[in-house]
């Protein structure tokens, strides 16, 4: 393994070695103030879609695409300025989206959970034997993911400085019923419980979210979770290669996100847009008045198209306007 072994660069320097590698800086003291408000990694992270590219073939003939370290003629800094801002408002909506389904994913899942039971999640009868068996496996022996969630959820509970976490805690000998439980637990927490639960009681939170079976709700609370997470931590999230993208329903489940298998492309299949789709359409079941579609639809249109970038870098199909989803 090799040891990384490049010098530390001055911000004059790495001005210079933008300059260098065929971007057009413009004025120095606006490169200066750009790479001190965001640093060199992260712009030329904004900036890798720029670079110059070149096919080859491999050891097996089959063609490939080598990304260079050059970029392409007419590249500028602006183009990196506009970009960041783009997913910077576009992280922030992300927010505001998942914020808002979460909090009703809470509310549905302390409820079906609590008719059962209000300490239903300390109950292994109230959620499938894969959740709460143990691992028998000798080389790699491990108690059940139902304990493992316990776990971590007093260890969430244990450091909340929330006052009715501490109303339970001091009068109740921190015995929380579930819908209370729910207001401490993170997306993750939940996308766990809720794998857990039973066919039928998780069948019945999918259909108040107009979700049409409990793996696809699964697959999109996970993705969601995913991308809340990079919006965050401040991640690139406008071309991000969704590492959980969110399962498309069978045509005709959804009609609505019935264009997103359309889409059979590495961008149309892992791009940012399925979970954009995604978030819209739940948004309708839990309150179709946030306008959130129509404010994401908004910023969409202001996307920086230039020589290097499209709509099409975050999966978004052609004609993506056009579509009902789009139209609330």
């Amino acid at each position: 393994m090799a040891e990384y072994a490049k010098p530390w660069l001055s911000v004059d320097a790495q001005i210079d070695r933008l300059a260098w590698h065929g971007a057009e800086v413009g004025e120095r003291d606006r490169a200066a103030v750009l790479l001190g408000a965001v640093g060199y990694y992260r712009l030329t992270g904004y900036l890798y879609p720029f670079r110059e590219s070149e096919r080859y073939a491999d050891e097996d003939r089959r063609s490939r695409i080598r990304v260079l370290s050059g970029y392409r003629p007419g590249t500028t800094l602006r183009h990196a300025e506009e970009i960041i801002d783009f997913d910077r408002q576009l992280r922030m909506l992300v927010m505001d989206g998942v914020e808002r389904i979460e909090v009703a994913a809470r509310m549905r899942i302390g409820y079906v959970l609590g008719r059962r039971s209000p300490f239903a999640y300390e109950d292994p009868e109230c959620f499938t034997e894969a959740f709460t068996a143990e691992s028998t496996d000798v080389r790699d022996p491990a108690p059940s993911p139902h304990v493992r969630w316990l776990q971590r959820v007093n260890e969430r509970r244990a450091s909340s400085d929330e006052q009715f976490v501490e109303h339970f805690r001091q009068k109740y000998d921190d015995r929380m019923p579930v819908w209370a439980l729910t207001e401490v637990l993170e997306l993750g927490h939940l996308c766990v419980l809720y794998r857990g639960m039973h066919q039928q009681d998780a069948e019945e939170i999918a259909r108040e979210f107009g979700v049409p079976t409990k793996k696809v709700m699964i697959s999109w609370l996970a993705s969601l979770n995913y991308v809340r997470n990079a919006a965050a931590h401040h991640a690139r999230l406008f071309n991000r290669k969704l590492q959980n993208a969110p399962s498309r329903p069978k045509v005709g489940a959804v009609p609505v996100l019935d264009h997103l298998r359309d889409e059979q492309t590495a961008k149309g299949v892992f791009g940012t847009y399925n979970a954009l789709a995604v978030i819209a359409y739940l948004l309708r079941a839990i309150d179709p008045d946030t306008g959130w579609s129509g404010r994401l639809a908004a910023l969409l249109r202001q996307f920086p198209v230039s020589h290097a970038l499209t709509i099409e870098s975050m999966g978004a199909p052609v004609g993506w306007e056009s579509l009902e989803l789009w139209r609330g």
